[in-house]
């Protein structure tokens, strides 16, 4: 091999398992930018609540179909030690490294993210972006390939099966129970084609899923819907979308702009410096604490509905979806009530001097501004 040359990397089994592992982190890597967002606004029942909170349920069930998948072919789902460290450069399992992205607030500049994560090769492919995986379709298409490729093992292990559980059925968690009479190949296909289709859209042709799944507004579409402020509706005579005409396929019914809580965008420390100056800080941590400890739980219970009792699994799985009920509260309610001292906003340029430009953009400093969650895992 001459120099300077890497062994090429061999996409076999064990591959899959790891590259589904890191569809599991990646899925829920996802959900604190989200639910960041969603809970920054004041109301529940505007447009956009309902939108960030339907994507939200869909990645969960992204995660699902991977932890499924990968218990189908004898691996093991890890998720109580899940940590990504926000903000983030990159999301796992090396997907979209030129994204830089943090816990904040409901924004244009936020939603743009949203948009980033989500995007369809086609539009990525415009900016030509050297990475190995620009998007999370890409990611998931070598995924694919792989288990194509790998056809026989993929069977043998299908049919082998392992230890860990598998979840869902009727509420939307697609299964990869083995049956004779079923390919695993293509069962696991038709699996990434909905994580597929849900967030980019069915070829990305018009940013909509295929009658399979509903023909519904993919994850871009819907975060579009709200940046550009009405519904999706395709234009007459235009075929596929781009960046330059983008915008003419959001041209439906009008979405108001929500009213938004200004939480500060979290600093990579998670505050200490701002709590050190704060003299209601014991009272911020207390509620700063109390949501990471219901994150940190839910962490170990979804843990245990893929890897403890299989006979207790899905009552384990009512109580993590109980704790996620109880984020709002804990956030909304308690963390996002604390106002940050204006003469700590002040010194924030003095206190965070490298992550100063990045917190500004997300961030109205211009206003009152107020603590939002970290979503800190403390599992050990």
């Amino acid at each position: 091999m001459a120099a300077g040359q890497t062994t090429p990397e061999v996409k076999d089994l064990e591959w899959i398992k790891r590259s589904l592992q890191s569809a599991v982190e990646l899925e829920f890597s996802t959900l604190p930018l989200y639910l960041s967002a969603m809970f920054s606004l004041e109301v529940q029942n505007y447009t956009a609540y309902n939108i960030i909170r339907s994507v939200a349920m869909e990645e969960m069930v992204h995660m699902s179909i991977a932890a499924n998948m990968l218990a189908a072919i004898g691996g093991t789902p890890a998720i109580k030690h899940i940590r990504v460290s926000y903000p983030t450069q990159g999301l796992p399992g090396g997907c979209e490294p030129d994204l830089n992205i943090g816990l904040a607030s409901f924004s244009k500049n936020q939603l743009k993210n949203f948009m980033r994560i989500e995007v369809p090769e086609c539009l990525v492919s415009e900016l030509a972006l050297p990475a190995k995986y620009p998007t999370i379709g890409v990611f998931y298409k070598n995924i694919k390939s792989a288990i194509r490729k790998n056809a026989d093992a993929v069977r043998e292990a299908a049919k082998k099966g392992g230890t860990s559980n598998q979840v869902g059925d009727n509420i939307g968690f697609t299964k990869f129970l083995y049956d004779p009479a079923k390919d695993p190949v293509k069962m696991f296909c038709t699996g990434i084609n909905e994580i597929l289709e849900q967030g980019e859209g069915a070829d990305a042709k018009d940013l909509l899923t295929s009658p399979d799944f509903e023909t519904e507004e993919s994850h871009y579409a819907k975060f579009a819907e709200l940046y550009y402020g009405a519904t999706y509706k395709k234009p007459k005579g235009i075929r596929k979308v781009t960046k330059a005409n983008e915008a003419k396929f959001f041209s439906g019914t009008p979405i108001s702009w929500p009213k938004v809580i200004n939480t500060l965008c979290l600093p990579k420390d998670g505050y200490a410096k701002i709590l050190a100056l704060d003299a209601q800080a014991k009272e911020v941590a207390k509620s700063l604490d109390a949501f990471d400890a219901a994150f940190s739980e839910m962490m170990m219970l979804l843990d245990t509905v893929w890897n403890g009792p299989a006979a207790t699994s899905w009552k384990t799985l009512g109580a993590a979806v109980h704790k996620m009920v109880d984020f709002r509260v804990l956030s909304c309610f308690n963390i996002m009530r604390y106002q940050i001292p204006a003469d700590i906003i002040k010194k924030l340029p003095a206190l965070y001097p490298d992550e100063y430009d990045f917190i500004s953009q997300y961030t109205n400093l211009n206003k009152p501004v107020f603590y939002g969650p970290r979503f800190i895992n403390t599992n050990r």
